[in-house]
């Protein structure tokens, strides 16, 4: 608790007009680590867990999924982030879903499905990347896509699924807040391997500040986080939200000022549950 409260005056102290932009704003603070949940939508028990979770996670929604709106409301209410997780074309030909930006759209089409994903999201607060093994390493696309955000309030993070991603640098050349993913935690799906991983995004935070992994809503991966995420506390680390992360990584400033940007009108989306 402790760790929650030193993390909670610092997340505050802009509002409250504590922050020193000289000063460095890791400075008395504990490791902090954020944790993306990808995948959220398909699974509607281990999503309830995951919402249920009295952590800050961050949740990245696919669009147009069953249960991804019905979800999404309850993760707002539940004090949880909110992303879009936007399909992109990877080198392995896997197969999209709706909403998926492919390698073979021009700039209309794929501003256009950008656009109608983010807004069938309520209470989206920021975008990365599902799949995007093709897509996040050509430019063309890349300025697309990021062409579209930068109207928003919203950040993104480079999920990084390859090396040679370009995407983070692309948003941040259109002056949108960027960040990429530290640690895959369950590229494989058992406990030993989720408990490699966290103890690696651990090790991360602790040599660094802070540190982002990406998750998936696995049985295997939220019986470990149930388990793990209380007991961060006693070891000192503290865990917010990607918009946390940034502002711990940005003296505390704010993403954008008020009225900067203009707000995404929602619509009624279609869903497999109609």
């Amino acid at each position: 608790m402790r760790h929650r409260l030193l993390l909670a005056a610092a997340l505050l102290a802009p509002m409250l007009g504590w922050c020193d932009d000289n000063v460095d704003s890791h400075q008395g603070l504990p490791p902090t680590i954020a944790i993306i949940i990808d995948d959220m939508g398909h699974n509607r028990v281990e999503g309830e867990r995951l919402i249920a979770l009295d952590q800050p996670l961050t949740l990245a929604f696919l669009p147009y999924r069953r249960f991804t709106q019905s979800l999404a409301e309850q993760a707002h209410r539940n004090n949880k982030e909110i992303i879009l997780h936007a399909p992109m074309a990877n080198t392995h030909n896997f197969g999209l879903g709706p909403g998926g930006l492919t390698s073979d759209m021009g700039r209309s089409d794929t501003i256009q499905t950008l656009r109608r994903a983010l807004q069938s999201i309520p209470h989206v607060s920021g975008v990365n990347n599902h799949m995007g093994s093709l897509l996040t390493q050509r430019m063309e696309p890349m300025e697309w896509v990021m062409s579209e955000l930068h109207q928003y309030p919203l950040y993104f993070v480079d999920s990084r699924t390859i090396a040679s991603s370009i995407a983070a640098d692309v948003a941040r050349a259109y002056q949108i807040p960027a960040l990429t993913r530290d640690v895959f935690l369950d590229h494989e799906q058992t406990e030993a391997f989720v408990d490699q991983q966290f103890q690696l995004l651990i090790r991360l935070a602790r040599e660094n500040g802070t540190a982002i992994a990406i998750g998936h809503p696995h049985t295997v991966t939220v019986d470990y986080l149930e388990k793990h995420l209380p007991q961060l506390d006693e070891q000192g680390i503290a865990v917010a939200t990607v918009s946390g992360i940034w502002a711990l990584r940005n003296n505390n400033r704010e993403m954008f000022a008020e009225g900067e940007k203009r707000a995404i009108n929602p619509m009624l989306a279609r869903t497999a549950e109609e």
